[in-house]
């Protein structure tokens, strides 16, 4: 794994040696904020819990993440740096690896930064620790996910805009797939299986189930499950681009 943990020092600190890491955490956190103080009403629900601040998640994730993950490939390829990366003594699998555990640390950094919120509601009632530490799990799963296709779209192309723009379609509709009205649509003329096989490949549907507090074993392999297989997909990518 030394070849996998090579690329991840050097990803991770290029977070830290640009404007990206400051930028990303700071409106990220600016957000998380107005979100859940603001629009969810935090204080007026008088309930001690982390609801309003996890209901988010998905559509925050669902802009800032991608923006993370779009640069992973798509930057090497612009700078011409992909070919020295990929004549270095380790396997595509390694950098793919390395750059994805890298993003994600960083993604886990910025969510870990959100711990006073849990400290602020123990300090105001008695919360339910179990479900906000289930919670926490669900959101560091759910940002694995889109890091995940965020980097196999990446892989496909150079463009950075357009490595953004796809990640975000690619998310939206997996996160589409659990909406109440996309699954009354299917519900209204398809049988029960075929409603329950699109809730199942939702993201929103695994990450509200971990957000209840119930650690879900089907919910854990799905993301799990996700993630490999779109970074299998973007190993497969660049080796498919190495000859060109």
């Amino acid at each position: 794994m030394q070849g996998t943990l090579a690329v991840f020092r050097r990803e991770f600190a290029g977070y830290f040696a640009t404007p990206v890491a400051a930028v990303f955490l700071v409106v990220f956190l600016l957000l998380c904020g107005v979100l859940t103080f603001n629009q969810a009403g935090f204080y007026e629900r008088g309930q001690a819990d982390l609801m309003p601040f996890f209901t988010w998640h998905p559509w925050l994730y669902l802009f800032l993440v991608p923006a993370l993950a779009m640069r992973l490939w798509s930057e090497e390829r612009r700078q011409g740096t992909i070919e020295l990366l990929l004549t270095l003594p380790l396997a595509t699998w390694q950098a793919t690896l390395g750059k994805f555990l890298a993003a994600w640390a960083f993604a886990g950094i910025a969510l870990g930064l959100t711990l006073p919120y849990w400290a602020t509601v123990a300090w105001l009632g008695n919360p339910d620790h179990g479900v906000i530490a289930a919670s926490y799990l669900g959101s560091l799963l759910l940002a694995g996910g889109y890091l995940a296709i965020g980097s196999f779209v990446s892989a496909l192309t150079k463009n950075q805009v357009i490595a953004f723009v796809l990640s975000v379609l690619a998310c939206f509709l997996l996160v589409l797939a659990g909406y109440p009205t996309v699954l009354d649509f299917f519900g209204a003329w398809a049988p029960d299986a075929i409603v329950e096989a699109v809730r199942s490949l939702s993201f929103l549907t695994h990450f509200e189930t971990l957000s209840r507090g119930v650690v879900d074993a089907r919910g854990i392999v799905f993301f799990v499950s996700t993630m490999v297989c779109f970074l299998i997909a973007g190993t497969a990518t660049v080796e498919l681009q190495k000859g060109r």
